[in-house]
C-alpha cells in the first residue's frame, strides 16, 4: 500500500534496498548498474528505481539529507514494504589523517547528539550500532573483490560539518575513546529505526573532504565518483541471501 511519501506498491520494493542520499545518484545506479529496472517512486523527487543484478532484486531509493528524511523512508521502508535489509551508501567527512578521497569507511557504532531517539522512542540514546551479520558480509565481501575498508565509529551531524564554526570543540564532546573517523547525516536514525523495528542496517560511506586535506571533490564527482562503493554493496547483496 502507498505511503505518503512513496506511491510504490508493495510488490514494487526489494527486501533489499541500498539507500543514497541523492536521487540523482539513485537515477544513476539504476542506470548504470542494474538490469530491467523500473522507476518505482517519484514522490518530491525522492527516486527509486527496482531492478536486476545479477539475478537478485535490488532497490535503490533516495533518502534525502538528514536524520529525519532518512527516518521517515526507512520506516516506511521497513515497515510498510517488508524490507530486511537496507545500507546507506554515501559520502563522508574524514577525520583521520590516514584516510584519503575517496577511501569506504564501514561503519561500527554511530554517535549522534541529535534527539532523534527521544523524539520517536522517548529514548535518551545517541549511539547505535549496525548489523553485525551485515557488516561481515559487507567485510568479506570486501576483501573478496578486493575494495578495501576502514571500519569505525563515525558521528551522525544535524549540519554540514564542514560549516560548523568550530569542528574540533565538536568532537571533543564526544567520548575520547571512541574512535571517530568520519562524519555524516543520516546513519543514526536508520541504524536506531531498523533496531526498533527488528530488521538490519549498514553504511558504506566514501571520503568526500577532510579535516586533513584541503581539496574538496566536486558536485559532479560526488554524483559519480563513487563507483566502488556502489560495486562493493551490490556485490555484498548477492551474499545476503542467507541473512533472515
Amino acid at each position: 500500500m502507498p505511503t505518503p511519501h512513496n506511491e510504490a506498491k508493495k510488490g514494487d520494493i526489494s527486501n533489499i534496498v541500498l539507500m543514497p542520499g541523492d536521487p540523482l545518484r539513485a537515477k544513476y545506479i539504476a542506470e548504470n548498474f542494474l538490469n530491467d529496472y523500473k522507476l518505482v517512486n517519484q514522490v518530491r523527487g525522492m527516486y527509486a528505481y527496482t531492478g536486476n543484478y545479477k539475478g537478485i532484486n535490488i532497490t535503490v531509493m533516495a533518502s534525502g539529507m538528514g536524520m529525519p528524511s532518512m527516518g521517515i523512508y526507512c520506516y516506511e521502508l521497513y515497515k510498510f514494504y517488508d524490507v530486511d535489509l537496507i545500507i546507506r551508501i554515501g559520502s563522508c567527512g574524514g577525520y583521520k589523517e590516514d584516510l584519503n578521497l575517496f577511501d569506504i569507511i564501514l561503519t561500527e557504532n554511530v554517535y549522534s547528539e541529535s534527539n532523534f531517539a527521544l523524539t520517536f522512542n522517548n529514548d535518551d540514546c545517541h549511539v547505535v550500532s549496525a548489523n553485525s551479520d551485515a557488516n561481515k558480509i559487507i567485510f568479506d565481501t570486501s576483501k573478496q573483490i578486493n575494495i578495501p575498508v576502514v571500519c569505525g565509529n563515525t558521528i551522525c551531524t544535524d549540519c554540514f560539518d564542514l560549516y560548523m564554526s568550530d569542528v574540533d570543540k565538536f568532537l571533543d564532546r564526544f567520548p575520547k575513546n571512541s574512535n571517530i573517523i568520519g562524519a555524516e547525516m543520516e546513519a543514526f536514525s536508520l541504524f536506531y529505526i531498523a533496531n526498533y523495528l527488528n530488521k538490519k542496517a549498514a553504511c558504506l560511506m566514501s571520503v568526500v573532504d577532510s579535516k586533513h586535506i584541503s581539496r574538496q571533490v566536486s558536485a559532479s564527482e560526488r554524483q559519480t565518483g563513487l563507483n566502488n562503493m556502489i560495486l562493493l554493496a551490490l556485490e555484498s547483496c548477492l551474499n545476503f541471501k542467507e541473512l533472515k
